[in-house]
């Protein structure tokens, strides 16, 4: 089997693997540049940055490939607006948005000609993005890692999603070998999202205590939390979420209101980003569900080449 190559908005990309926007600052420039320079799209997590820092982060992504970058942002941060428009005046090849859904994006896309792609859950969805103007759809299961839209399988959704739209589908959640590409291309995806398997490359800049965590993953460490945002998020146990579970206060140190609605049990932002810098006693690690499938630390073109490779070697 093969990936065919994705037209997106003046861009081709020649092989249609989306590296997720992994939040807090996980998925940063020199992780969504090797990505892009390997044919593939890359993508900077938005949520959680200034709109210096991001303006900063793309400008750094482009100095170091001329491949497909594009921004995620989370519909339910307090700077979205400010933070898409950001992307979109940088010149950003594309912008994702999941966690809630904003008309308005798709007005600001089309003014600026950038590629609007919105994380969906359901066909219903999918088609309202569709008459809006998206160029593409995610479409997420409940397998992927972070805030989670739906408590279906994206094998279920996919294919009602793929009944009713002709647009490009990218299908996302528990993507992390070859034979699960080849499943999404069976079921109609036009390409797939990856996100969890692009932590552990060298090129992500989370801290290696992040990374040991992944590795050391068991199938019964991948559980399921409450976010602030409303939304349940999908995790790895540790003793941040150990607390979480019982009942126990987590206080906020200080509340910048980044969110539109949060229920402040605990400060989702500030959480991610002590894991990231290695805090594994006060920091939540996000992860998709099959992150314990994972054994090792590879360069980003290495983990590439095995996903195409393998992805040949399947009979379609």
């Amino acid at each position: 089997m093969k990936l065919k190559p994705l037209k997106l908005g003046n861009r081709t990309i020649s092989v249609p693997i989306f590296q997720g926007g992994m939040a807090v600052r996980v998925s940063m420039a020199p992780l969504a540049a090797a990505v892009a320079d390997c044919g593939g799209a890359g993508t900077i997590a938005g949520t959680g940055m200034s709109t210096q820092e991001l303006k900063e982060e793309i400008r750094k992504a482009r100095s170091l490939t001329k491949g497909v970058i594009g921004v995620n942002v989370l519909f339910a941060i307090g700077n979205f607006a400010d933070l898409v428009k950001t992307a979109i005046n940088e010149k950003i090849d594309f912008v994702v948005s999941g966690a809630g859904f904003s008309r308005d994006m798709f007005i600001w896309g089309k003014e600026a000609g950038v590629p609007i792609i919105p994380i969906v859950s359901s066909a219903k969805l999918a088609k309202i993005s569709e008459k809006m103007g998206a160029a593409a759809v995610v479409v997420e299961g409940k397998e992927a890692g972070g805030h989670l839209g739906t408590d279906r399988s994206v094998k279920e959704i996919l294919p009602e999603v793929r009944k009713v739209v002709k647009l490009p589908v990218i299908a996302a959640g528990g993507i992390v070998e070859s034979k699960d590409i080849g499943e999404m291309l069976r079921l109609g995806a036009d390409g797939v999202q990856i996100a969890t398997r692009f932590v552990l490359s060298e090129e992500c800049t989370v801290s290696p205590k992040f990374k040991d965590h992944y590795l050391k993953a068991k199938k019964e460490d991948v559980i399921l939390i409450n976010s602030p945002v409303g939304l349940p998020g999908r995790a790895l146990r540790s003793p941040f979420t150990e607390k979480l579970s019982r009942e126990e206060k987590v206080d906020i140190e200080k509340c910048n209101k980044c969110l539109k609605v949060c229920s402040r049990d605990f400060c989702i932002l500030d959480a991610l980003k002590k894991a990231r810098e290695g805090d594994m006693e006060r920091g939540l690690i996000f992860s998709g569900k099959y992150v314990y499938k994972i054994k090792d630390i590879l360069p980003v073109r290495e983990i590439m080449k095995n996903l195409i490779e393998g992805l040949d070697s399947i009979r379609g």
